[in-house]
């Protein structure tokens, strides 16, 4: 049974994270129903991680196991005409060795908050940007960061349930970036 990896992107706004609920619209699941409307069997899609309510994920890698052959560019386009009108996108498709797990073959991730700052009210970008009226002083945020990278404990931030093998984690890069009102961190 050939084993795909896709990348999506997804707007998170109207779902409850990633990971499925009862009673609540999810990206997993989602995914889940389109991969059933294209090759007729339940099957569960993994992702490489969990988001919360509401994130936004520009390149998830997510896997599954499908017991029909695809051409993985048919299997993108199939998947993308299935997930209509969900915001979610498969971007690619690709078939991979049995022993790939999105989750646990994730050697970085890489993550992306947008702040906004400016007085005014946001219309377009209100579900992507945090709004800050009051004037950031990046340069000091930027230089915070930095005594943020290496290796740290993250114990206190993890979850009871958490199956991550070492709380132990390392921020390789951590930038707070300006340009006009906007305001990266990556």
């Amino acid at each position: 049974m050939p084993r795909y990896k896709l990348i999506i992107e997804y707007d998170g706004t109207p779902f409850s994270g990633w990971q499925i609920q009862d009673n609540a619209p999810t990206v997993q699941g989602a995914l889940e129903q389109a991969v059933k409307a294209i090759c007729g069997e339940d099957v569960r899609v993994n992702g490489a991680g969990r988001t919360d309510a509401g994130v936004h994920a520009l390149a998830q890698v997510a896997h599954c196991d499908i017991a029909k052959h695809f051409v993985p560019g048919r299997l993108r386009d199939g998947l993308n005409a299935h997930l209509r009108p969900h915001p979610i996108g498969v971007l690619a498709a690709e078939v991979v060795p049995d022993n790939f797990e999105a989750r646990f073959s994730a050697i970085k991730r890489h993550y992306l908050y947008r702040i906004t700052n400016t007085r005014a009210n946001l219309a377009l970008d209100i579900d992507r940007t945090w709004r800050v009226p009051r004037r950031l002083d990046t340069d000091a945020m930027h230089q915070a960061a930095q005594r943020l990278l290496g290796k740290h404990d993250f114990t206190t931030f993890r979850d009871t349930e958490c199956q991550a093998k070492s709380p132990e984690k390392t921020l390789d890069q951590l930038d707070v970036v300006r340009r006009g009102d906007a305001v990266s961190i990556l």
